[in-house]
């Protein structure tokens, strides 16, 4: 297969029609429509069913697709390596964290570390998904539970401890719970998300410690962002369970029923088998388990 083709027919999939590519590419919509028709014709197969609302993959088109996408994310990949100086870490760094870590801790300290590392470009992506590290979605995971990927690296970073906390302005109003129990005629806020995976496994503790008969208090305000529930939380909204990390940020912040404790959450350092040889990546790592021994991430 042309490689130009190939490339070409990998733009369009991802953009989803000829004029998005053609603008990726700095090509017309014509040309890189003529790209497309000559790829099908000398492989005999039809890539895409074209209608008026754009261009979608055929089952065959589904499949040079697949392994489009890997050979160049594997290329991307080599790339970089051969790229970077093998003494001063330099070049794109892609990280992914979830939302509540990433803009809670991950943000603030990565001034020091593009201070030490001028070089080091550093894209920061926060989803609560689980971004594909072998397809070159990121670089950098740090991930709220181990990799089920074997063959993906990883170094433990630190444990999140998550507590219950109310502003003082919500104490003022409804008063302080005395015992777990008292929590049933509170105002609780969780979070909520029917369509994707929570960041991190039981988040939603609290809902189940109640002493009604059915075992489920009923929640003021369900939300899928953790630091959206920090928000309401500051506000006066209501009690939530929060990571420790994120609470000891806010000084308005009150801790209530301390002998309550919720999960114990294992964050993890997350990188692909490839990319082990990589100083970015190194010096990225060491940066973050100085900081977390210095006290600055811990949980």
């Amino acid at each position: 297969m042309d490689w130009d083709k190939l490339r070409i027919f990998h733009a369009v999939a991802e953009a989803g029609s000829f004029t998005h590519a053609g603008e990726t590419l700095n090509l017309s919509q014509s040309a890189v429509s003529r790209q497309i028709s000559s790829l099908e014709e000398s492989l005999n197969v039809a890539l895409f069913h074209r209608h008026a609302r754009g261009l979608i993959l055929t089952e065959q088109g589904e499949l040079l697709y697949r392994t489009a996408h890997e050979v160049f994310s594997k290329l991307a990949m080599a790339e970089a390596q051969l790229t970077e100086s093998k003494d001063k870490p330099k070049g794109q760094l892609k990280v992914t964290a979830t939302q509540a870590f990433g803009s809670s801790w991950l943000t603030p300290v990565l001034g020091e570390f593009i201070e030490l590392y001028p070089d080091v470009q550093v894209d920061l992506v926060l989803e609560d998904r689980e971004l594909d590290l072998s397809m070159r979605e990121a670089d950098v995971a740090i991930r709220m539970a181990p990799p089920r990927q074997p063959e993906l690296i990883q170094r433990h970073l630190m444990t999140v401890h998550l507590n219950v906390y109310a502003s003082p302005a919500y104490i003022k109003r409804h008063g302080i719970p005395k015992s777990p129990e008292d929590l049933d005629n509170h105002r609780i806020i969780v979070y909520g998300d029917d369509t994707t995976k929570p960041p991190v496994k039981d988040i939603d503790w609290l809902l189940h410690t109640s002493a009604k008969r059915d075992g489920q208090r009923r929640p003021i305000l369900k939300v899928n962002s953790v630091y959206a529930i920090l928000r309401a939380v500051q506000s006066g909204l209501g009690l939530a369970s929060l990571p420790e990390y994120m609470a000891q940020e806010s000084t308005a912040l009150v801790r209530i029923l301390p002998e309550m404790q919720g999960p114990r959450i294992d964050s993890y350092f997350v990188y692909p088998e490839e990319l082990r040889s990589s100083k970015r990546i190194q010096v990225f790592r060491d940066f973050l388990l100085r900081k977390v021994a210095e006290g600055k991430l811990t949980g």
